[in-house]
């Protein structure tokens, strides 16, 4: 097993797992906070770090089909929540979702807010 090298992210507002306390993401890159996990709310966030991803899967969500990934947390592999994943145009289930490939969907339930 190697290193394990973990970003730090600055300022007030950090999100992280709530198992281990790594930095997750930044309060400054939530898109929406209107979003349901299987846990709970969860937040929609254009960029996290400290991150795991799991494989593609198509899964039905709320809002209908997606490709997703499952997030884990880098350093206790804790599942986080999910990406998005981008797609090929021909490929794209519903135009109207497509705002949503490659943004993070993290599970407030499964963080801890650094206040």
């Amino acid at each position: 097993m190697g290193l394990l090298f973990v970003q730090r992210l600055d300022g007030n507002g950090v999100f992280k797992c709530r198992r281990c306390r790594v930095d997750a993401a930044s309060k400054d890159a939530i898109i929406s906070k209107e979003f349901q996990g299987s846990s709970g709310r969860a937040y929609l966030f254009d960029h996290v770090v400290n991150i795991c991803l799991g494989p593609n899967e198509d899964r039905y969500l709320i809002t209908g089909l997606h490709t997703v990934n499952d997030i884990y947390c880098s350093c206790c592999q804790q599942i986080l929540g999910w990406r998005y994943r981008v797609l090929p145009q021909e490929k794209a289930y519903d135009q109207s979702q497509k705002y949503k490939e490659g943004k993070f969907i993290l599970e407030r339930a499964r963080m801890w807010k650094d206040s």
